[in-house]
């Protein structure tokens, strides 16, 4: 017997109420939430971050992989930036 498993997040880059300072997350999504976000395009993935990220006041860059989709970060830069606020800088 063979199983499969599937994974699905979100790659979150933004600032934070306080202190308004540039940090960063994952959400893992379950079935409820990919059913929420509907087709996996980069607005529908906007749409329910503005409604279901909370902790951030603004958001600046996401990665998403919602099923077989992903969506990429829009720059290398936010990508870099995200790594260095989840795993730290290099010394």
């Amino acid at each position: 017997m063979k199983f499969t498993v599937e994974r699905n997040w979100i790659d979150v880059l933004g600032t934070i109420w306080l202190p308004p300072i540039t940090a960063a997350t994952r959400y893992n999504l379950d079935s409820y939430k990919m059913n929420n976000i509907g087709e996996p395009t980069r607005e529908n993935v906007e749409r329910w971050l503005r409604i279901n990220a909370g902790d951030f006041q603004k958001i600046i860059d996401f990665r998403a992989i919602v099923g077989e989709t992903e969506i990429p970060w829009s720059s290398e830069e936010n990508e870099m930036m995200y790594n260095d606020c989840m795993y730290g800088g290099e010394e």
